[in-house]
Order: C-alpha cells, then structure tokens, then sequence
C-alpha cells in the first residue's frame, strides 16, 4: 500500500505531465478541478491526515501545504503564458490586419434563380431516364427551320422574329428545338432526351416578353411512341415541378408545324383551389406546347417513321420561375437587381 508520501510523489508527477499536454484555457480548467477543486486530488491526500498521530500531521501536512502552493503558482505561470501568447497572436493578427477588406455589412452570393431553377429541372427530368444535352446557339438556317419541317416559304418563319448574322445562312437560334434534329442524327434510337438552352428573338421587350429568353424542350423517340406516353411524362414532370402530386392536365388542339398532332397542355393550378389571379380565376394554366414529333421531320433526320414514332414538348423557363415564384417582369432575370437576386 502506498504511503502519504509516495502518493504525494505520484500527485505531483501526475499534475506535471497534465499541465506539459495542456494547450489552452479549458485544458487548465480541467486540471485545476481534477487537482484542486472540492473533490480533487489534493482534497482526498489532506482528508487522509484526519487519522495520523500528531507527529504524522506535523511531518505531512507542511508538505501537503507545500504541494498546494506548488500546484497553484505552476497552474498561475501557465495561465500567464497563455494569456500572453493570446495577445501576442492578436497583436500579430493586427499588424496584418487590412482595412480594405473590411465592409460594414457582408453581402453573401447565392444561385440565380434561373440557375436554380435549371438545376431542379436537370434533376427532374435525369430521375426520369432523360439525358441532358445541348445545342448550338449560332445555327445555321438548316437546323433551325428546314430540319424541323419549315422550309424558306413556310408562313411560321413569320413569327420567329429572326437574329440574322454577317455569315450567310447562320441565325442565333429561335428555339431549342433545333436540339431535335442535331440528337436525331447523332444519337442511335431509342433516345430520351432533355435540351435546355438560350434563345433569341428580334422583338421589343415588356414585361412579358424579351429578345433572349431560355427554353427546355423534351424528345422521346422510340417504337410505338403514342400520346399516351407524351401525356403521362408531361403530367409526370409537372408533378414534380411544383410539388403537387394531385396536380391534373387537360390538352387542347394547337399547331407546330414540328409536330403532327399539336398539343396545348394546361395545368390545374397548382396555387389555388377556386381560382386565382395567376390562373385568371379558371384553375388552368397554360404552361406546354408538345405533338407528336412530324413524319417529315423523322425522315428529314434519317429516321423511318413506319418504324419509329416520338414526342416532344417545350417551355419557356422563364414563364415557368415566374408562375413557381411569383415574378412579375421577365426583365427582373437579368436586370442584376440585388433586391430582386436576394429573395432566392
């Protein structure tokens, strides 16, 4: 059994190597509990002179005085050496300090919301077997009309107020469906694919308009490709979007001269339950123009329409945001308003 005296030893040998390992303030809190506090060690080694004869008391308890004064001025010269350490790396964290970087209020980046918005539909449509491609946006003639069924003549060329370049037969794109012919011919069938992009259109901008706006469009071609299929992948991915798994489409006769038959597709409105002002108050919006992809543009781009059929259905992003977000002015995308940029 150990005497008072090897246990003084051992005590002082164990304070020591704690106080070598300390690294901070909180480190020295802990050892002066363990060792001085109420029920440290120091506190166990003075209860155990209560017993000892007189001549003991008087031989232990001058060295146990002495081991507390030793504990408390080794624990007080590391407090300093810390205390000063702390101030010398704050004095050399001000001589490097650089008053040009300092700002009175931070201002934090975020994702644009067209950015935002892109991502979910990225990972929308990559969860439901699509693959994300993309397109040129200078085009040539070619791809933009002829490909997809509109030669020089054709009266849709009207309302596809076209940017026209120096090099002859070259356009910015009026739409992402030249996306269409580019995956026909370069990709083997099946194919499903998801085209997102920039477009460009000469017309005057208000608020619900714009010379450059963004569209995605959607291609699927495969054997026995019907409406059907055009339909519950729409629904599907509207589902989604907006977060409503009750959310319903109707469709109503429109004209693309891409596709045969053409398709309006409207949503219920995914905000209201008896009609908003987002929906005009009849619980419908209008939010995809899709058809079954033409014969003349499957053969155009090598492909057999006896063999194979598809689908295909766009939209424009920014009408999107603007019904999921409340945006009122397809100006506000690219204005670089802070105010408008910050509530996303």
């Amino acid at each position: 059994m150990k005497t008072l005296q090897d246990q003084i030893t051992s005590t002082l040998s164990a304070f020591d190597h704690a106080l070598i390992n300390a690294q901070n303030m909180a480190d020295l809190e802990k050892i002066k509990f363990d060792f001085l506090g109420r029920s440290g060690h120091l506190v166990g080694l003075m209860a155990q002179l209560k017993p000892l004869p007189l001549e003991e008391k008087q031989q232990f308890g001058p060295l146990l005085n002495s081991l507390k004064q030793q504990l408390q001025e080794k624990i007080t010269a590391q407090e300093t050496k810390f205390a000063r350490q702390a101030l010398e790396r704050e004095q050399k964290q001000q001589q490097s300090f650089d008053v040009t970087a300092y700002t009175p209020r931070q201002i934090y980046g975020s994702l644009h919301v067209y950015t935002s918005l892109l991502t979910q539909l990225e990972d929308i449509f990559i969860s439901m077997g699509f693959e994300v491609v993309d397109g040129p946006e200078l085009e040539s003639d070619y791809y933009n009309f002829q490909a997809l069924n509109i030669p020089a003549s054709h009266p849709a060329r009207d309302f596809h107020d076209t940017f026209w370049v120096s090099s002859p037969g070259m356009l910015l794109r009026t739409h992402t469906s030249n996306v269409q012919a580019h995956v026909m011919q370069s990709h083997t069938l099946p194919l499903a694919v998801f085209a997102p992009g920039r477009c460009y259109r000469n017309e005057a901008t208000d608020a619900t308009h714009d010379f450059m706006f963004t569209q995605g469009e959607c291609i699927v071609i495969d054997k026995n490709i019907s409406i059907g299929n055009l339909l519950a992948t729409a629904k599907t991915f509207l589902q989604k979007l907006f977060g409503k798994t009750d959310l319903d489409i109707r469709v109503r006769p429109s004209y693309f001269p891409f596709v045969e038959p053409g398709l309006e597709i409207d949503a219920t409105c995914p905000f209201c339950k008896n009609g908003c002002s987002l929906c005009k108050k009849t619980g419908w919006i209008e939010l995809l123009g899709s058809g079954l992809i033409h014969p003349t543009v499957l053969r155009e781009n090598g492909i057999n329409p006896e063999e194979y059929s598809g689908f295909a259905f766009g939209f424009g992003m920014e009408r999107l945001a603007m019904i999921k977000y409340g945006i009122s002015d397809i100006r506000l995308f690219r204005s670089g308003k802070i105010r408008f940029l910050e509530q996303f």
